[in-house]
């Protein structure tokens, strides 16, 4: 079952260099840089946490996500399609040279089932630009900050003001940018499979690892 039956992909093309994984995962780019895929997973979703634990699950995201060498920029339950979904926006340094990578994802869990609809987009060779110019602005003891789901949280990288949402219209170009307005058109227009919508919703990890000590899989955040 593909539980994303249709998307606005305006703007992409599918790509053509990805090797077929068996899981039916499908991925597209566009010719501003940005990746975006649909994958689904016949497994327990391995979230934290369930979507109603509040501050906890926005906690455990955090800690998860630094532990892991990432750093988790903004999360929140948004509906996908009409069914509620985690979504999220993380940075990570990219594998080789200076930069960064910016990833969105929407994980829409259910009780054995998950999809994830994202996007990402690298810093290409001048990186850092987005952060200098808005760190001039507010002054650098305004700008790096405590991590608000975790103020004693120590990250890779560090959470600070250049990531908000408020900067984008000053930088329409930059990766960031990019990854959130793509993952929120796109993410609007998704329509999910009847029978998706009709399984059990999740209601938390399994306390043993159920179906993901059988079956691990990447974390969501990773490049393929």
């Amino acid at each position: 079952m593909s539980a994303i039956i249709s998307l606005d992909l305006a703007g992409f093309v599918p790509r053509e260099d990805e090797e077929d994984t068996g899981g039916g995962d499908q991925v597209w780019d566009d010719e501003r840089g940005v990746v975006l895929s649909v994958h689904d997973f016949a497994l327990v979703p391995d979230l934290v946490a369930p979507l109603d634990a509040g501050e906890q699950l926005l906690r455990e995201l955090a800690r998860y996500t630094a532990q892991h060498g990432a750093a988790l920029i903004e999360a929140e339950v948004r509906e996908l399609g009409g069914v509620p979904g985690l979504w999220q926006l993380a940075k990570v340094p990219k594998a080789t040279g200076s930069g960064q990578v910016f990833i969105g994802s929407w994980t829409v869990p259910r009780d054995r089932y998950s999809v994830v609809l994202k996007a990402q987009a690298a810093e290409g060779p001048v990186s850092g630009m987005r952060e200098a110019v808005v760190a001039d602005r507010v002054g650098f003891d305004a700008y790096v900050r405590p991590h608000p789901y975790d103020p004693e949280l120590r990250a890779p990288l560090p959470y600070h003001v250049g990531d908000l949402p408020e900067w984008d219209a000053h930088f329409p170009s930059h990766p960031l940018t990019l990854v959130r307005e793509t993952l929120a058109r796109v993410g609007a227009s998704a329509v999910l499979d009847e029978r998706f919508r009709a399984l059990p919703p999740f209601t938390g990890p399994a306390a043993d690892g159920g179906a993901l000590a059988e079956a691990p899989r990447r974390r969501w955040w990773q490049r393929r």
